[in-house]
């Protein structure tokens, strides 16, 4: 340990400001105090500042990903052994809901799918914000969401319902409205605790630093990051991707896609926009490149799930869920009133 005794939040602050860094254990207790409510707001603010102006360690990543697993309400789904498609966020591109509606597709293939998500605080429409706007009613119990898994194949798990100690934090975030190594943190603490993730992070370094820890779990994960800044697969370029396996720099020819421009991923300038492009890829009205962005991010998820299938076999069962309206279905499914009381 750095510190001899308990530190207070100015101690911590101004070790950190000396460019200085947390251990695991250190960084624990930090994220465990600020959900107890012993950390004021100016500190919090501060203390996710020097992540933003700072890359951040193995260890820091590792203890604020314990703190926030220790304090969260966690759902069994071992039954189903599911999957979670999420991205970081925070790489200011503006594109329509990708990795949601890939989660559609995904589990339109007949793969479970837990999805961990929250609204947008880097941008305008994060995934929670365009299920709640199609009338997803979020909550917490296991059983619904049992039931759900059950019969639609898929569910949603909001995360500020399941990582109710973040309350201290949720506002802060919101008025800075920039990403945070909260950002980095939510693809890793899915209540559900899948055995099976694609995550897509918004830099190469967090791609290497998420590949280095997930390496030290059970789990089969696809990290993606395409090299031009985007948290997804993005057709724009080539991007990185990271594996139990391997760790290689893909093209979209090679897994049988074209390029595409920035402006064609264009998630519109409101929320209805953005949920009118989300509805026509799953009823096939959507543009070339809407639709190949989301079968491509599903096909990795596809793979993630059945890491043994190759890429042409992968990309055919996503073109198949959505072309057949299977991915549809399940998205019809889990809005309708039957779920949503």
């Amino acid at each position: 340990m750095l510190f001899v005794n308990c530190p207070s939040m100015k101690q911590i602050l101004s070790h950190l400001l000396e460019h200085k860094t947390l251990s695991k254990e250190e960084a624990r207790s930090v994220l465990l105090r600020i959900a107890r409510g012993e950390v004021n707001n100016s500190q919090i603010a501060s203390f996710m500042s020097v992540y933003m102006m700072r890359s951040i360690s193995v260890q820091e990543m590792e203890g604020f990903r314990d703190s926030m697993l220790e304090l969260c309400l966690a759902v069994d789904m071992t039954e189903f052994d599911p999957i979670d498609l999420c991205g970081t966020g925070g790489d200011g591109k503006d594109t329509f809901n990708i990795s949601t509606c890939a989660s559609f597709v995904v589990a339109g293939s007949g793969i479970k799918v837990a999805k961990h998500g929250n609204y947008g605080v880097s941008s305008a429409v994060g995934s929670s914000t365009i299920m709640e706007h199609f009338g997803y009613k979020f909550m917490n119990d296991p059983d619904i969401l049992r039931k759900q898994m059950d019969e639609c194949g898929i569910c949603f798990m909001h995360a500020p319902l399941f990582h109710p100690a973040m309350k201290n934090v949720a506002p802060i975030r919101k008025e800075l409205g920039l990403k945070t190594f909260f950002n980095m943190l939510g693809p890793m603490i899915n209540p559900a605790s899948p055995k099976k993730q694609m995550v897509g992070v918004y830099s190469l370094e967090l791609a290497r630093l998420y590949g280095y820890l997930y390496q030290l779990t059970d789990k089969n994960f696809m990290i993606v990051h395409s090299l031009d800044g985007y948290d997804e697969i993005s057709l724009t370029g080539s991007f990185k991707m990271i594996s139990n396996k391997v760790e290689q720099l893909v093209e979209p020819e090679s897994i049988g896609f074209k390029r595409y421009h920035p402006s064609d991923l264009f998630g519109g300038a409101t929320l209805e926009e953005s949920a009118k492009i989300f509805t026509n890829v799953l009823e096939n009205k959507a543009t070339e490149a809407q639709r190949e962005v989301v079968i491509a991010n599903a096909s990795m998820g596809i793979r993630s799930a059945k890491p043994d299938l190759k890429s042409e076999a992968a990309v055919e069962e996503a073109r198949e869920s959505l072309a057949s309206g299977k991915a549809l279905k399940v998205f019809k499914k889990i809005i309708s009133k039957e779920f949503n009381k």
